[in-house]
């Protein structure tokens, strides 16, 4: 659920989602990321948490013997194997975390986590999961100022605290990203942002272009122009941010991001080559697969279509051979223009959105407004 912006070596870098190289986009034996969200309990209330968290877990969450096997399925996928989000709710309020990562590591299974940002994550906290193996963190920052942050967060001096943890994670060596939320009410604010994480080190800046699910749907999407000019904007300052600039459910970044080198002259092998092109293809349910904390197995944490439960079926099971996930990965039966588009092994649209939108997760991305064939490229498209 991840791209890059800009052809550079920075790519190379670990990142809070895995980064593995991979060939020709298919993801038919494995998935790139495993997201596991370890528990629903969190301390906040964000307005538009996926997973509707509460302060408290909920009875019938996976118990540390039933974690324990999920590691075991997940080495099944063979080398090499996927990289694992820990995420939640705040997976600092998961009791066994520690052994979970210890587990993971010794299995040879990469992992990074995605906490909250409440009185649990100290520095010393922080040093801790760095000493214990954890790769990378994320951390949300969605405003530029307290009230705007605090506004979608919903517990006052999250935004301080944020800032804290980043600089906090930064002293102990901890690589970071950002990962911020994109809605009609926030877009206006994404220049402000940018330029306050210019005076910050994090490794990554991640754009999430909501979906409506979960509390997500009392919040308003963008409109597909202003999704498209800002991420031409992004684009742009891609060339010289002191980070990697990605986009987390708007996969037609990839067109945005490759359209300047195709019209420079470059065929879909040169541009597929490029450090930029790790994330082509990555989309739900193709390179990502999900686990909710009953052992639910969908698409994406955003693609609450389950297919199985890793209580019943081992996860490599679900994720090669069901039916919904064999579809999710076949994007020439993929309806309406994200069917009949250039980009769309590139790209594919999100496939949450247009379950969010039409009950189909095969349907056209309403975000994207791209007419297909609309644009005639010396480079070639990948489907060409």
């Amino acid at each position: 659920m991840t791209l890059e912006a800009e052809v550079t070596e920075r790519s190379a870098a670990p990142t809070a989602v895995g980064a593995v190289r991979h060939e020709n986009f298919s993801y038919q034996r494995a998935p790139m990321i495993v997201y596991w969200e370890l528990t629903t309990a969190c301390a906040l209330a964000c307005r538009h948490c996926r997973a509707e968290a509460v302060l408290e877990a909920p009875p019938g969450e996976l118990t540390t013997a039933q974690a324990l096997a999920v590691l075991d399925q997940i080495v099944g996928f063979g080398a090499p194997l996927p990289h694992v989000v820990m995420t939640g709710g705040d997976p600092l309020r998961r009791p066994d975390l520690d052994l979970l990562v210890t587990e993971a590591i010794s299995r040879g299974i990469g992992v990074s986590l995605a906490p909250a940002v409440t009185p649990l994550l100290t520095r010393e906290r922080l040093q801790d999961l760095k000493d214990l193996g954890i790769q990378a963190i994320s951390l949300s920052l969605d405003g530029s100022t307290a009230e705007g942050h605090d506004g979608v967060r919903q517990v006052p001096g999250t935004f301080e605290a944020t800032l804290q943890a980043l600089g906090d994670a930064a002293a102990v060596g901890l690589p970071v990203q950002i990962n911020t939320l994109v809605t009609a009410e926030t877009l206006p604010d994404m220049g402000a942002i940018y330029e306050l994480l210019r005076t910050r080190t994090l490794m990554t800046w991640s754009l999430f272009f909501l979906i409506s699910t979960g509390r997500g749907t009392t919040l308003r999407e963008s409109s597909a122009g202003d999704a498209e000019r800002l991420m031409r904007w992004l684009c742009a300052i891609a060339r010289e941010a002191p980070f990697l600039v990605r986009t987390t459910e708007a996969t037609h970044y990839r067109r945005i991001a490759a359209t300047p080198l195709e019209r420079a002259g470059r065929t879909a092998a040169e541009i597929e080559a490029m450090p930029m092109a790790r994330g082509f293809g990555i989309r739900d349910g193709n390179g990502i697969v999900f686990i909710s904390h009953i052992g639910a197995v969908t698409p994406s944490g955003f693609l609450p279509l389950a297919v199985g439960n890793v209580k019943d079926t081992p996860l490599p099971v679900l994720y090669r051979s069901h039916p919904t996930m064999l579809a999710l990965r076949d994007p020439a039966g993929f309806k309406g223009r994200c069917g009949i588009c250039e980009y769309h092994l590139w790209c594919g649209g999100s496939r949450a959105r247009a379950y969010a939108w039409t009950g189909d997760p095969l349907a056209s991305d309403p975000l994207c407004p791209y007419q297909p064939g609309s644009r005639s490229t010396p480079g070639g498209h990948p489907t060409a």
